[in-house]
């Protein structure tokens, strides 16, 4: 029931989204960058989840990030679909007018040349006759008068026949002339009709890879979806899961903190912290802030206690200050992790710790100096890979690492 509904909200939000393929969206680039942020905050969330957990996490946010683009593919393609078949049908309606024009056209050039084969029919029979000897009997008749009026009767008679010849001959020359012209409008009105019979054909076939198109960008919507469900579905089951260790993560950071005062209140908090930036402790880059997260496949609140800083494995881990390690050791998700005091600042004692370390050169009590090498870069613990996970504690509570550390983290 509950994917139906989801089913029909997208259908719904395409529907919507097919009435405003006009309005701006945003570019590919930045949907693609938003679908890639949030899988970061998915990574990010749940430090202490299982692997399963957070798979199920970043699927789900892919998913849900990808939807957006996915329902805009397939109005976007719906309105192509649309468009080109319209544009289709009127090149096919444009095509047959053209060629009917053409038909027209061909049929005016037809009686043309037929009227140039009856006007050179008539030219060759009066040539004929001139070749037979026509002229002669003209002479002869001349000759052959009775008398004066009878000779201009005559000749009246010669001009008619030697008129009708050229009108005969300037027949056959308009006749040729007209049927030239025909021939060169039926060539236009042919090269026309193929031009645009061939301009019916590409438009079909636009229309067609739209409709392909369209059909593959709702496919897509429709794996998105169903990668959707599934990956919510993997969450809920996850859920009991997740809740168990983010309850041991709250203990751990209590933990934590108690063991942070319990060394202040036998030693004392020392001597009071010189100032300045810290040491970037790490070469990295960062990959996570510090601050309360909340997860909302899971529904609950956690604090990413430092800034995550993603760097090669084995990479070296050099104090931030000079100060007193105060915890050295394996530290649940935090894995193997080294916490040093650096003397009071603001009423409170100040330390830095370093997590999810492969090795570690320094135990507790010892005295180590800013930029001595106190382990190496790991993924030991609740981690996914290679980094540093850096925390600023004051009293043992977690600040933001950043207000310490050079602005530049270089």
């Amino acid at each position: 029931m509950g994917y139906r509904r989801l089913i029909a909200a997208c259908l719904c939000l395409l529907g919507v989204a097919a009435l405003v393929l006009t309005t701006p969206r945003p570019s590919v680039a930045d949907q693609k960058d938003k679908a890639a942020q949030a899988v970061r905050r998915a990574e990010a969330l749940l430090e202490n989840a299982g692997a399963s957990a957070r798979t199920a996490a970043k699927n789900l946010a892919r998913a849900t990030a990808g939807m957006p683009a996915a329902r805009d593919r397939v109005a976007r393609s719906r309105g192509v679909v649309v468009a080109t078949r319209v544009e289709a049908g009127t090149a096919r309606r444009e095509a047959i007018r053209v060629r009917a024009q053409f038909r027209r056209v061909a049929a005016d050039y037809r009686t043309a040349a037929g009227n140039v084969e009856v006007a050179r029919d008539r030219v060759d029979e009066i040539a004929s006759e001139s070749y037979m000897g026509g002229n002669l009997g003209r002479i002869n008749m001349l000759v052959d008068a009775s008398g004066p009026q009878d000779l201009l009767d005559r000749l009246g008679l010669v001009e008619h026949l030697m008129t009708t010849e050229q009108e005969e001959v300037q027949n056959l020359i308009g006749a040729r002339r007209v049927a030239r012209t025909a021939q060169d409008r039926a060539g236009l009105a042919r090269r026309e009709a193929e031009t645009a019979e061939r301009a019916a054909m590409a438009k079909l076939r636009a229309a067609e890879r739209a409709r392909a198109a369209a059909i593959q960008a709702q496919q897509s919507l429709d794996r998105i979806v169903t990668a959707r469900r599934v990956a919510l579905q993997t969450a809920q089951r996850e859920r009991a899961t997740v809740l168990a260790q983010y309850q041991a993560a709250v203990r751990a950071e209590k933990r934590i903190r108690g063991v942070m005062r319990g060394w202040e209140r036998r030693a004392g908090v020392g001597s009071r912290y010189p100032g300045g930036h810290l040491l970037m402790p790490v070469r990295g880059w960062k990959s996570s802030d510090f601050g309360h997260r909340y997860d909302p496949y899971y529904r609950v609140w956690q604090l990413h206690a430092g800034t995550d800083f993603a760097a090669g494995g084995g990479s070296p881990i050099r104090a931030a200050a000079s100060g007193r390690v105060i915890q050295a050791g394996w530290n649940g998700g935090y894995g193997r992790y080294t916490c040093i005091n650096h003397g009071r600042l603001g009423g409170w004692g100040f330390s830095t710790c370093y997590a999810h370390q492969s090795r570690m050169y320094v135990h507790v009590g010892e005295y180590v100096r800013r930029g001595e090498i106190i382990g190496r870069v790991g993924s030991t613990g609740a981690s996914t890979g290679a980094h540093l996970h850096f925390e600023t504690r004051f009293g043992g509570v977690p600040r933001n690492p950043l207000n310490y550390l050079p602005g530049c983290l270089c």
